[in-house]
């Protein structure tokens, strides 16, 4: 099988394509700009730099055709557009690319049409609304195709629950150092003929956080600008180049793990990974009245009883937040995180609570009984209600009165 060369565009049979790029490729002057984060994207199975028993099994299951539907999950420049493409070649059947932030479900159709056995790629497939996801599912379910869909998001929550059923779920870690300072040292050679150096890899790498896509796209600009002032690479270049990005959405995953995270870290009464969660959130673009609204119910989830100043608190953080903003409110708001965290803690009050909620969701709704019942008018005074009721504070010695209906006498929602 030939594959198109990413440099030259040159058709070059599959196994040859890595000797093709690393002696003989030279970009054609007729071709486009291609970026070097796609120049250097893996081919074959043998370049693809994840060698798990889990990615193993999917080269082998897609050489006889017995793969089945895939969702691959996990972060941007990990490499799952290039595993699907590998996939689909090692599938040996016609492999339809789409994207759910380009392509409408129309088009597919036309493109499906008269395919047999096709691999159907779909990038970005959490970008289809759920209703538009049901489109693949008639097609999974007769085996007309095979889907792979890939997503930064998590599937459990932005894919349809009936796809998910009929696919197997992968997820794809970050890229280690070891094996983005490896890519990036290929892209210098590709850039210059020479190996990257190993230092400048290295640190390289560990800015870009697993990501190859900013690593190469790093490299690029900073080689270019480089060769334009006719000096070599080194640090201050690729700082130069190189733009943090702050991996979080506020609608996507990091959002829920990382008030998770927050609220765990105080739920175990750890301020200084309380406080790194909570700048994670707010120095990257988090609503901080989200984080303060959190607070409160932590305050009362997790404290409750133990410390009865904490909601108090919380609602005084959330106030502040809300009238002064960020940036003058990170001050605040970490104020009150490690409050919180070195607070006592009691779930009292919340577990009842939930012991509470199970209780009526299962039980029919009793009368309330009569003698505690309000009593504003004679008729409901001669019906009998607030008969017998015994008025506490006249009372020096404890009240023998029950509140609660009588098939209820044995219920205790605190054991």
């Amino acid at each position: 099988m030939k594959v198109e060369c990413p440099v030259c565009g040159l058709k070059i049979q599959e196994q040859l394509i890595n000797e093709h790029l690393d002696k003989n490729c030279q970009p054609s002057k007729k071709t486009k700009f291609v970026p070097l984060a796609e120049r250097l994207r893996p081919q074959t199975r043998e370049d693809f730099k994840s060698q798990s028993e889990q990615i193993q099994m999917l080269f082998e299951l897609a050489q006889t055709q017995q793969m089945g539907s895939l969702i691959l999950w996990g972060p941007p420049g990990v490499g799952k557009t290039t595993l699907a493409r590998i996939l689909g070649r090692l599938h040996g059947t016609p492999f339809l690319e789409f994207s759910g932030a380009r392509d409408h479900l129309d088009d597919m159709r036309k493109q499906l049409f008269g395919k047999r056995n096709p691999v159907v790629f779909v990038d970005e497939i959490h970008r289809f609304t759920k209703a538009q996801q049901d489109f693949f599912l008639h097609g999974m379910e007769k085996g007309d195709f095979f889907l792979i869909g890939c997503t930064t998001e998590n599937p459990s929550f932005r894919i349809n629950n009936a796809i998910l059923s009929r696919s197997k779920v992968f997820l794809l870690d970050k890229l280690n150092e070891e094996d983005l300072a490896s890519i990036l040292s290929k892209g210098h050679m590709i850039k210059s003929n020479t190996p990257g150096d190993p230092e400048l890899m290295h640190l390289l790498a560990q800015w870009s956080d697993g990501d190859a896509r900013v690593g190469l796209t790093t490299l690029e600009m900073a080689m270019n600008t480089c060769d334009l002032q006719s000096k070599p690479l080194d640090k201050q270049a690729l700082l130069n180049a190189f733009q943090k990005q702050a991996n979080y959405d506020r609608n996507g995953d990091n959002h829920y793990e990382a008030i998770s995270a927050l609220h765990k870290s105080m739920r175990g009464s750890d301020k200084n990974a309380s406080l790194y969660w909570l700048g994670r959130m707010i120095y990257c673009g988090e609503d901080p009245l989200y984080v303060a609204r959190r607070l409160v119910r932590f305050a009362s989830e997790d404290i409750g009883l133990a410390d009865p100043q904490a909601l108090p608190l919380a609602m005084a953080c959330y106030q502040a937040c809300h009238t002064i903003g960020m940036p003058e409110c990170d001050v605040i708001l970490g104020h009150t995180v490690c409050y919180l965290a070195d607070a006592k803690k009691s779930v009292e009050a919340y577990k009842a609570m939930k012991q509470v909620k199970q209780f009526i969701e299962n039980n029919p709704q009793y009368p309330v009984p009569l003698h505690i019942r309000n009593a504003p008018t004679q008729l409901l005074q001669d019906l009998g209600y607030g008969k017998g009721y015994k008025y506490n504070p006249d009372h020096q010695e404890p009240v023998d009165q029950t509140y609660l209906p009588p098939e209820m006498q044995d219920v205790n929602f605190f054991t």
